[in-house]
């Protein structure tokens, strides 16, 4: 199928001004093209990052601001979209009508340089477009998916099998694959080897899931004791421990192969990384403001600290197929689109467990 027509009218949500509130709004989306796919949009994630994006916290927003994926401080900061194919253009060969999809942190990239060659579109320099508000390949500003629909080349989208429920899948294609990535690339999939996570939110609990899935055994860290009922009990971790309380963190001193940093407020590094064995490595994923460490604590034991954000088009691909062989399930709480400006107020007050889904089909008409 060629280009269909002009462009489409799409029903969304969007932020007007940087009072973040969100109200109907009616804009056009592109026309279906060869290497496109047009994807009904069933459901929809929220993450910290909308409320960061709609509230223009780092400047440059552009309004009207239909909530997606946008690069913020530079950090990547991401999204979560997932639906049915209604059409598809005639070059497309991997989706049909009726297939279940995502679409996660970037619709476009230049697709011809070494990361993109590797399947690593995310970090593409020359042509990384993100779900919204970036400039696309034709000029538009791109919206998300706070949206009845979205257009996009089928490189960009994944195959969700249909057994698996598609609220579930949306928080797949941020905290699912923010974590799962560097987990895959660091070698955090070896049953017996033992793995801290810090933080237990949207990401953090997404990490005790895959590190129990590989075999790992998996320490949580919290500020906050109320999280150990669950961190052991809910998500079966091994061993909880209050991040704060000096004793417990030295008797795990050089005890963990693997750390996945999750928390985004500013912390201390040192105390963690002197938990690592030798050799051992900590992935930051989520973005404090600084960071700062001894040069001690990464000489000494030979450590490693990294940073990842989200993940190439393979790597989610077989995130997606692992988590429907494993069932492994987001912690989610389904809300319609109304409720969406108190989801944001409550996820500022971390009142959540553990992310939101929109349920943009019964809501959005």
């Amino acid at each position: 199928m060629s280009s269909e027509g002009g462009n489409e009218d799409c029903l969304g949500w969007a932020a007007r001004d940087a009072s973040g509130v969100l109200s109907p709004y009616k804009f056009s989306r592109r026309a279906v093209g060869n290497d496109d796919v047009y994807v009904k949009i069933t459901h929809c994630g929220i993450c910290y990052a909308d409320v960061v994006a709609t509230r223009n916290a780092f400047g440059g927003t552009k309004y009207p601001l239909v909530p997606g994926v946008k690069l913020i401080y530079g950090s990547f900061v991401r999204h979560e979209i997932v639906g049915s194919v209604t059409k598809v253009g005639s070059n497309v060969q991997r989706f049909d009508v009726g297939d279940h999809v995502g679409v996660g942190t970037y619709v476009n990239s230049c697709r011809d340089c070494g990361n993109c060659n590797a399947g690593q579109e995310i970090q593409c320099g020359k042509g990384r477009v993100f779900t919204y508000d970036s400039v696309d390949s034709d000029g538009t500003i791109t919206k998300g998916g706070y949206s009845t629909f979205i257009v996009v080349h089928h490189r960009y989208c994944y195959m969700i099998p249909k057994s698996y429920p598609l609220a579930s899948a949306a928080p797949l294609l941020c905290a699912g694959i923010t974590v799962y990535s560097p987990m895959i690339r660091h070698k955090m999939n070896q049953p017996g080897k033992s793995l801290g996570v810090i933080g237990l939110g949207g990401l953090g609990h997404m990490a005790v899931k895959f590190g129990k899935a590989f075999g790992l055994n998996v320490t949580v860290f919290s500020t906050s004791i109320s999280k150990k009922d669950e961190a052991l009990n809910l998500f079966g971790a091994d061993n909880f421990v209050v991040s704060s309380d000096e004793e417990q963190m030295s008797a795990l001193a050089e005890s963990l192969d693997f750390i996945i940093d999750t928390a985004s407020g500013n912390h201390p590094f040192d105390p963690y990384m002197f938990l690592l064995k030798t050799c051992g490595v900590l992935v930051l994923v989520g973005a404090p403001s600084e960071i700062k460490l001894s040069p001690g604590s990464l000489i000494g034991g030979m450590r490693s600290i990294s940073g990842s954000a989200a993940g190439g088009t393979k790597d989610t691909q077989k995130m997606i197929d692992f988590c429907a062989e494993q069932e492994i399930y987001p912690n989610i709480e389904v809300i319609p689109i109304e409720y969406a400006n108190e989801a944001f107020e409550r996820i500022i007050n971390k009142d959540v467990k553990y992310r939101f889904v929109i349920d943009i089909e019964n809501s959005l008409k």
